[in-house]
């Protein structure tokens, strides 16, 4: 699994940081791309990145705010333009739907794929053969989700030595063991398969939040989370600047993250404000919570199995 962080800026577009979108790529799941966000200039990130936005089928949106959405009529059209077909579906707050329609239909832009618009409130809104998503409204100054994925647990490893080792031969037999089934051999000797398959692997959990004040009810949502992806728009000395905004300070956003008990933090959504103070930033984080990132445009965060 591949984060792409194509924008980590808040509010407007800076030299160092264009504003929010983030792309995750499935690996495992036949290359499966998803958007998070898509700020003014995100397609023209998306150059830089081995993303193609063709293969793109579903997009997130955290909330309506012009820094995560300005970008997403112009890129529904670039799919369009390079000869994409495949659906497209698209998460978001109430008002999603009028937004795009509203956009699509003033520039005359004509979609040659299908596309549908899921407005999402707090629980499950989607289910796929490999993962869960769930949604969980924040506390900004308007509707805002964090979105968690979860990948469902998969079977456990094969024992090939073992059954090699019974001279077994391979084939669709091994299939039918790794399913766990009662299997009768040419010999007429019959096998379980469950002694031969190890336990359950467990699925890997993410979170990936839009702008919020620090709630409690994150800590219970991101719980575990191997990953954790958190806005951190203002250093610890803007406390009262970030709640009155609806933003959260490193101090707040690692305190979540360590009372949550999560493997990996990165912070995103960095205030212009901070340009030319990445190091100062980042020493501000560790001191609080020492596995965390600073996410920084056309970074690339590697989550292993």
């Amino acid at each position: 699994m591949e984060f792409h962080f194509l924008g980590t800026g808040s509010g407007v577009p800076a030299i160092e940081r264009n504003v929010s979108a983030l792309a995750l790529r499935f690996l495992q799941q036949k290359g499966t791309q998803w958007l998070f966000d898509c700020g003014e200039a995100t397609q023209h990130q998306l150059l830089h990145s081995p993303i193609t936005l063709t293969k793109i089928d579903r997009i997130f949106i955290t909330h309506l705010h012009g820094d995560h959405i300005f970008g997403l009529p112009g890129l529904l059209g670039s799919r369009s333009f390079q000869g994409a077909r495949s659906p497209l579906t698209i998460y978001g707050p109430k008002g999603l739907a009028t937004f795009i329609d509203a956009s699509l239909t003033v520039s005359r832009t004509h979609l040659r794929y299908p596309y549908k618009v899921i407005e999402v409130e707090e629980g499950l809104v989607l289910e796929t053969e490999d993962v869960l998503v769930y949604a969980l409204e924040l506390e900004h100054v308007m509707p805002c989700f964090a979105f968690k994925i979860t990948e469902k647990d998969k079977p456990g490893k094969l024992d090939m030595g073992r059954l090699q080792s019974l001279n077994i031969p391979k084939g669709p037999i091994y299939q039918r063991i790794k399913e766990g089934k009662t299997v009768e051999l040419e010999d007429g000797s019959k096998v379980n398969g469950k002694d031969f398959v190890g336990p359950p692997q467990k699925g890997r959990m993410i979170v990936i939040a839009g702008d919020t004040r620090p709630i409690k009810k994150m800590v219970d949502f991101s719980r575990g989370a191997n990953v954790l992806v958190h806005e951190a728009t203002f250093r610890g000395d803007k406390q009262e600047h970030a709640a009155q905004f609806g933003h959260s300070t490193i101090e707040e956003a690692t305190a979540l993250a360590k009372e949550a008990q999560v493997k990996t933090l990165i912070l995103t959504h960095i205030s212009s404000r901070y340009s030319g103070e990445e190091e100062e930033f980042e020493l501000e984080a560790k001191h609080y919570f020492s596995n965390v990132h600073i996410a920084h445009d056309m970074m690339v965060y590697k989550l292993s199995t």
